[in-house]
């Protein structure tokens, strides 16, 4: 053992790189590790989202089309063939509202529901909804059920 190979037990010493000062002496100092010049150099810089170092950004060069209604309502479709299903099954009885769709998780307690025509009803139900479609509404009210509109 010599003086030149004394050094501390392995991991007894840690070495604090959390704060770097920017002055002379930290090897930072005069551009505080910014570069020369340039807009990153320079403070408030901040880089715009989709910045593509000026060249025409991805956004931009993709071509649009068509249209997109700000006001578009979307309706979460529960199927005729989906209900029978659940009556068959017990977990429908005599009537369907928006609570016991929920209940079951046909939709979101926040959707707009749509009755949709696909398969048959063979159970009399009362069906309550925002919206039918008219085979929905007609299959419903042949086997003598209900469908009350929101």
């Amino acid at each position: 053992m010599n003086l030149n190979t004394l050094q501390p037990a392995k991991g007894s010493v840690k070495k604090n790189d959390s704060r770097r000062g920017r002055g002379q002496a930290t090897g930072n100092g005069g551009t505080a590790g910014r570069g020369h010049k340039g807009q990153k150099s320079r403070s408030g810089y901040s880089k715009k989202i989709g910045f593509e170092g000026g060249q025409m950004p991805l956004q931009r060069r993709v071509p649009k089309f068509g249209f997109k209604n700000v006001n578009r309502k979307e309706y979460a479709g529960v199927n005729l063939d989906t209900l029978q299903e659940y009556v068959d099954a017990g977990r429908i009885k005599d009537e369907v509202t928006l609570d016991v769709l929920i209940e079951n998780r046909l939709v979101g307690k926040n959707d707009l529901v749509k009755i949709l025509g696909r398969g048959e009803l063979k159970a009399k139900l009362k069906v309550t909804a925002h919206k039918f479609t008219a085979s929905a509404k007609q299959a419903v009210e042949a086997v003598g059920g209900e469908a009350v509109t929101l």
